[in-house]
Parts: structure tokens; C-alpha cells; sequence
């Protein structure tokens, strides 16, 4: 069973995504907010119980007609499925892997897992930092809207890529 208890670190933490648009750019776009329960056996993490849940309706890409969009039932139906939950089953060789759960579908993923240390700040808070690096397929999520373009292709890929660094706070 797990020892050590970690808090979010919010004001030093995000959650980041970008899709292909019309096959030429990138649109990125974060939640605003989410929330990381971490509980570990030690400071090695190896045995640690994670759990990420996401505000679907945090969803920010800068565009406010977009995000209305994605907030909808063609993408994640904020209202019917408010949260994104991914629940972590192995924190090992730079892999985290877990079961992601999008619009009640639930897969098994893996995503690359940087391990940035553990640092005291100057007020004597123990932080560990983590950098976390994946894609999906929106389709095998029940994410399917697209437009067919008229000289080809895809108003949006189906491939959507993320990064997250989060930071924890060791609960006293």
C-alpha cells in the first residue's frame, strides 16, 4: 500500500495538445483544469498509484467558437461526459502505462514517462517534477467529427499528441 502522499503543484503544472488542421498546422490548445492524486511507497515511484482527472469543460485552444465546438456532442459532450480520467497501472523505464477513459470509452495506453527529480524550494517544500509525452487516435475514443476537405483530406487528424509537466508538492 502506498506511504507518501503528493499534491498538484497546479500554479507549476499543464496539460497541452495539438491536432493537425486542415492537414497543414497545428492547433494547440490545454485544460485549464485538471487534478493528479499520486501516492507512492517511497521517492522512487516505482510502485506509485496515479490517478488523472481532467475538466472536460477546462478545454482552452484560444478560440472561443472552437472550444464551443469541442465542448459539444460531436467531440468530448462536456455535459454528458464531464471528465477525462486516465488511472495509471505501471510507472517503469521511462514508461507510464494505464487505462485512458474518453466519452466512457476506456482503453489501455502507454506514454513516454520523463522523470525530472526531486528538489527542496526555499521555503523547504519537498517537489518532484514529471514530464509526460503520448498520443491516441481520437477515433478509438468515439471522437469521429471531421469535415472531408475539397482537395483531399481532413478538416482534423485523427492522431491528437500531448505533453504534460506536472509537479507535485510531498504532503506533510
Amino acid at each position: 500500500m502506498a506511504q507518501g502522499k503528493w499534491e498538484l503543484d497546479a500554479a507549476h503544472s499543464e496539460i497541452e495538445f495539438k491536432v493537425k488542421h486542415m492537414m497543414i498546422t497545428n492547433v494547440k490548445g490545454n485544460f485549464n483544469s485538471f487534478k493528479v492524486d499520486l501516492d507512492t511507497e517511497d521517492d522512487t515511484f516505482e510502485n506509485a498509484l496515479a490517478k488523472v482527472t481532467i475538466d472536460t469543460a477546462s478545454i482552452n485552444t484560444r478560440n472561443e467558437q472552437r472550444d464551443g465546438h469541442l465542448k459539444s456532442g460531436d467531440f468530448f459532450d462536456v455535459e454528458k461526459y464531464p471528465a477525462i480520467t486516465f488511472e495509471a497501472t505501471s510507472l517503469a523505464n521511462e514508461q507510464i502505462k494505464g487505462n485512458l477513459t474518453i466519452r466512457d470509452v476506456t482503453r489501455p495506453v502507454v506514454f513516454d514517462l520523463e522523470y525530472a527529480g526531486i528538489q527542496k524550494d526555499p521555503w523547504g517544500n519537498t517537489k518532484a517534477g514529471f514530464i509526460v509525452e503520448g498520443k491516441i487516435k481520437r477515433s478509438e475514443f468515439g471522437l469521429n467529427w471531421n469535415a472531408a476537405l475539397e482537395t483531399g483530406g481532413v478538416m482534423v487528424s485523427d492522431e491528437v499528441k500531448f505533453s504534460a509537466d506536472i509537479q507535485f508538492i510531498k504532503a506533510k
